[in-house]
């Protein structure tokens, strides 16, 4: 087993506190050099997320690799859109090209407002099945040496094959809290991804997707999502945390803020966070929920509040509980990717000193 960080990649600075940059969408010598940092700072991977309103993944996830040499990508990717064996193929091809460095996070799409501005209509219930046929085509795609069929309620194949297939396994992560979510993930998911909920929330999900996972003789690894916000000290950190929340709330209050066109109302996820936050601003030891209130948790908005070595402390707290990937990325995104190398450098070996079968990627 390994522990794996990942951080995040876009073409352009955004976070909650200071939006969207001011400059064009794609700024190819921006997304250059917060790669360059990840790769710096001892990541494995970055998130390249997926919107509506996003450029194209497949670009963006080229971009990074050929700026990089040993960084890895995760890119997401909404089912339904593409057909799955067009999907398969441009995965296998981007694999082609930059072997062992390739994942796929699918996202199946909790916001009806933006799957609509794609044109997708489907209730949430219908795109969490529709992912399970996607997800059964595309492995077969895949995989099959031969030709094969395949008959399923959204997708129907006759005679696929690739001449492209991963030479080795493009891992498969997938996100969700929904019981849908939690049966097709089981099914499919080589690592599930938790956004950062108290520690006995993390420890319930986990043994939910196994109980869904044993099925299918699947061995699921876990991933939680976090925003630390670190400094020197302590103190210092909690400074930092105020500033950031208070920006957040300028930016959320704002009349055309974008939080506003947001509707995570039916997203599990979201709603876990929330009604974390109603008990409290801080759980365990320093898992702060402020800013996923404030902006009615959009997304991965929880953060751990601390010096390096406390920060550091808390993610092993869930690594202790099982999780391998740590998802990290701050709200000063390019000047934390780099301030995150001395919590990458501490969690390892932490890992290393707690359980010495456990070793860094």
């Amino acid at each position: 087993m390994t522990i794996e960080f990942i951080g995040f990649a876009a073409t352009q600075e955004f976070s909650e506190t200071t939006g969207a940059g001011t400059g064009p969408a794609v700024d190819r010598e921006y997304l250059q050099t917060v790669a360059a940092a990840h790769e710096g700072s001892g990541f494995d991977r970055v998130l390249i997320a997926h919107s509506s309103a996003s450029p194209d993944g497949f670009v963006i996830a080229d971009q990074v690799l050929n700026a990089t040499s040993r960084l890895g990508v995760l890119l997401a990717h909404r089912p339904g859109f593409l057909a799955p064996t067009l999907a398969a193929r441009a995965f296998a091809t981007l694999d082609a090209f930059h072997p062992d460095r390739v994942a796929l996070h699918v996202i199946t799409g909790g916001d009806d407002a933006d799957q609509r501005r794609d044109g997708d209509f489907t209730d949430k219930v219908t795109r969490y099945a529709r992912t399970d046929d996607f997800l059964t085509v595309l492995r077969k795609e895949w995989d099959s040496e031969a030709p094969f069929d395949h008959d399923g309620e959204f997708y129907r194949v006759e005679q696929g094959w690739s001449s492209v297939r991963p030479g080795g396994r493009i891992p498969i992560y997938f996100g969700g809290a929904s019981e849908d979510a939690v049966r097709v993930g089981g099914k499919h998911a080589d690592v599930y991804a938790f956004w950062g909920e108290p520690l006995d929330g993390i420890r319930e999900r986990i043994e939910q997707v196994r109980a869904a996972a044993a099925p299918y003789g699947r061995k699921t690894r876990f991933s939680v999502s976090l925003r630390p916000i670190v400094a020197d000290t302590e103190e210092a950190a909690w400074k930092r945390a105020e500033e950031i929340l208070e920006k957040t709330q300028e930016r959320v209050n704002q009349a055309n803020s974008v939080f506003k066109k947001l509707d995570h109302s039916e997203q599990h996820g979201s709603q876990r966070l929330l009604d974390a936050a109603a008990k409290g601003d801080v759980h365990d030891k320093r898992l702060w929920t402020a800013v996923a209130k404030a902006t009615g948790a959009a997304g991965n908005s929880t953060a751990l509040v601390g010096s390096y070595e406390q920060v550091a402390e808390s993610l092993l707290d869930y690594t202790d509980l099982g999780v391998t990937t740590l998802l990290i990325r701050g709200f000063d995104p390019l000047d934390d990717a780099r301030a995150y190398r001395r919590v990458i450098d501490l969690v390892r070996e932490g890992v290393a000193r707690r359980t010495p079968e456990l070793v860094s990627a």
